[in-house]
């Protein structure tokens, strides 16, 4: 008889159960090696970044595997809400997929569906060829994998943070994560995440989806900024980034002993 296999919780579980904000950091190496540190590190979830990095279908597998023996909540993000690439995400085993750039409840519906099996939606059906459901070892995935899955979208755009309740609203957006940098960048303030009025659109966005019933998030990497927007309402966070972490470090280095050779 084959094993059969249960599935962690979801971040829309841990969030569910969590009495504090959840606190996580960025994967955007695509080193296994990196990822498997970064999840080993204390941190509650990790954001497996295939939008703006070099992370492709095989490498987010194969993260995903590095991962899964810690206790921490991976949630992958696509490049896209293409309905294929979702789709292939979920197959591949991603439980937490996270979708970038959604400005208004219409395109968010079309991502709900796109993660849901008919007759709710348009998901293709591969269980049994997937590591999704550990191919066909989680019994009943196909009927339960609406519980096996959460679905989390970006808002990160003056036009998504005036739809914001909207888009928190549709049923099976299980949270809305605000991305401050194309926020500033959509208001023309390009490179100013901290701009005061994209502070306040941050914040705009966080009430409307705290008013939904929904968990929001935010993206700050400065620890001030972070707290301030927790202190708002936000439910988890990104404070951190692997590449980030390691330019940094890496510049400490250089400046402490090499004399700033780098500049």
């Amino acid at each position: 008889m084959p094993l059969r296999v249960t599935l962690p919780p979801t971040l829309r579980d841990r969030l569910a159960a969590a009495d504090r904000p959840l606190a996580g950091m960025w994967v955007c190496t695509g080193s296994p090696t990196v990822a498997e540190i970064c999840a080993g590190a204390g941190l509650d979830w990790l954001l497996i970044d295939g939008e703006h990095s070099p992370i492709g279908l095989e490498t987010t597998t194969e993260l995903l595997r590095a991962v899964a023996p810690y206790p921490v909540t991976p949630v992958v993000r696509a490049p896209s809400g293409d309905a294929v690439v979702l789709k292939q995400l979920l197959d591949l085993g991603a439980q937490n997929v996270l979708v970038p750039m959604v400005d208004t409840a219409e395109q968010a519906a079309d991502v709900v569906r796109a993660v849901r099996y008919p007759p709710r939606g348009v998901r293709g059906v591969g269980s049994a060829l997937s590591r999704g459901a550990r191919w066909n070892r989680v019994e009943g995935y196909m009927r339960d994998a609406d519980r096996y899955v959460s679905l989390f979208v970006q808002v990160e755009s003056a036009t998504a943070v005036d739809n914001a309740a909207d888009i928190a609203g549709v049923d099976g957006v299980d949270g809305v994560f605000v991305g401050p940098s194309d926020l500033a960048a959509s208001m023309g303030l390009l490179g100013q995440q901290t701009h005061p009025e994209v502070v306040v659109a941050v914040r705009r966005a966080v009430d409307a989806v705290r008013a939904a019933g929904k968990p929001v998030g935010v993206n700050a990497f400065d620890p001030e900024v972070a707290q301030a927007y927790l202190d708002a309402g936000a439910t988890f966070v990104l404070v951190g980034a692997d590449v980030a972490l390691l330019a940094r470090g890496s510049e400490a280095l250089a400046d402490r002993w090499s004399g700033g050779a780098g500049e």
